[in-house]
């Protein structure tokens, strides 16, 4: 279905203004940057379909991140259900003060967040790498606030221990040998 011209250009604003941090959503979901760009393609052609409705909502940017969401943990399922094995690859963010401490870290960090379930990493995600508030973070998950809050909190405590075991049972790899990547199965 076409689109008028305005409601197109209308869109095409939309996808230039929130792209990166749809795609960023689903990065972080998943830890894949081809994944994460396939997953707002298809959110956003979904979007597309039904612009004229969507628009007219007042949180487009949540619709659409929703659909993200969604895509998401429908890939978790499946790839969990096929014991698919994950391969995760973490940006280039270097830490101007320390990069190798900075690649050693995040490391940990998504490594523990991989090994969340599905539901209590969406709301990590949400929450706390896109800064969503416990309402928008429900709004887009479709849970009440209460869910979020105990996800959330339950989430942040799992990883504390997740992070604790590793720091316990892997010895610091030598900083020159670091690539930033790590495999999950």
């Amino acid at each position: 279905m076409a689109l008028a011209d305005h409601e197109e250009q209308r869109f095409w604003e939309f996808v230039a203004g929130r792209r990166g941090r749809l795609v960023r959503t689903a990065y972080l979901l998943t830890g894949d940057h081809g994944l994460a760009e396939d997953f707002v393609q298809d959110a956003l052609i979904r979007a597309y379909r039904n612009w004229h409705r969507i628009r007219k909502a007042e949180q487009p940017e949540a619709y659409v991140r929703r659909i993200v969401v969604n895509l998401a943990n429908s890939w978790w399922r499946r790839a969990l259900r096929h014991r698919t094995h994950v391969t995760w690859q973490l940006p280039d963010r270097p830490d101007e003060r320390d990069a190798h401490a900075a690649v050693e870290r995040d490391d940990a960090l998504w490594r523990a967040l991989a090994r969340l379930p599905a539901g209590m990493r969406t709301v990590i995600v949400l929450r706390y790498y896109e800064d969503l508030s416990e309402a928008e973070t429900a709004a887009v998950l479709g849970r009440s606030v209460g869910t979020v809050k105990s996800q959330a909190s339950r989430g942040l405590a799992r990883m504390r221990e997740l992070l604790s075991e590793q720091a316990r049972t892997e010895p610091p790899a030598p900083s020159s040998t670091k690539t930033g990547v790590f495999h999950e199965g």
